[in-house]
């Protein structure tokens, strides 16, 4: 039988977010921290494109990382937003821009590890840091332009029988909501699945090669396998089921309890993205390596 959402979900989402992302700020909060000390201290003198890419990506992080406070408030108190509608749409406009960067950052990170592998005369040639730089200022100025609607959209609204006020993406009028939901899928489309593509691409490009790869031992091809199969998973983990549970959640008029539920843990494995990056790190930083795993790119 289906329900509208807001009658049946709210307790499961109390319950279940403000821990999620009081977990996910600590984790999230010190791994970057950590992972950007290193890189203005360890890795000044080794600006690689990769490293100039996964230094955007911590940024995008720590951006969304400080609002997450702002959302643990909002879920432990009856989902009551209290910090008016500016900061209402500074939070959904900051989530916004750090998953579809997070997500491009990633792209670049992919291709550019693909290109290095797979074309290395060319890249020892012709790439360069000031191409990643300029890449990572094309990357914000895009992700801010298809991010900015969300600025109109989102918005407070006082909630019907209770004394509080909801921090909501878009306001339920069915103009703006049909506007809303046409706005989310081309976002999903152009943010989200067609750099998913480009990146598990570049990912099985790699694992082509170094396979074939006669000098190349089989521990170490199970170890690129391992690292690569670790990434596209955890990768997967924490972007595919927002995106299809966000698509369906916003094209259906009425929503069951079990539906709006998943979406709510999704939102969680959405943010969780923020604790995996530093992983990601250990591929690029060499002084990562060094403090973690004792070993350098040389091993």
């Amino acid at each position: 039988m289906a329900h509208e959402s807001r009658n049946c979900s709210s307790e499961f989402q109390e319950m279940l977010l403000p821990p999620v992302f009081g977990i996910e700020f600590c984790v999230g909060f010190l791994g970057n921290i950590f992972a950007l000390v290193l890189l203005l201290t360890k890795e000044r003198q080794n600006w690689h494109t990769g490293v100039v890419f996964s230094c955007n990506l911590i940024i995008s992080d720590l951006l969304y990382v400080l609002t997450l406070p702002l959302l643990i408030t909002y879920y432990s108190n009856d989902k009551n937003w209290t910090f008016g509608v500016a900061a209402c749409k500074i939070e959904r406009f900051l989530f916004t821009c750090n998953l579809h960067a997070s997500i491009v950052f990633i792209l670049c990170i992919s291709v550019n590890r693909y290109i290095a592998i797979v074309h290395p005369l060319f890249t020892h040639s012709h790439v360069r840091p000031k191409h990643a730089k300029i890449t990572s200022v094309l990357v914000w100025v895009i992700v801010a332009i298809i991010s900015s609607p969300v600025l109109y959209y989102a918005s407070t609204q006082p909630t019907e029988g209770k004394n509080t006020t909801h921090c909501v993406s878009a306001i339920k009028e069915a103009e703006i909501e049909r506007s809303h939901f046409n706005y989310r899928l081309s976002l999903t489309v152009l943010g989200f699945l067609i750099p998913l593509v480009l990146t598990f691409a570049s990912y099985i490009g790699v694992i082509r090669v170094v396979f074939k790869s006669a000098t190349i031992t089989p521990q170490e091809k199970r170890k690129v396998a391992l690292l690569v199969g670790s990434v596209c998973t955890l990768y997967a983990l924490s972007f595919i089921p927002y995106h299809i549970l966000q698509t369906y959640h916003y094209s259906l008029k009425k929503r069951t309890c079990l539906q709006y539920d998943a979406y709510q843990i999704s939102k969680g494995l959405a943010t969780l993205n923020m604790c995996i990056h530093p992983l990601l790190y250990m591929a690029v930083f060499d002084s990562i390596r060094v403090v973690c795993c004792r070993k350098s790119s040389e091993t």
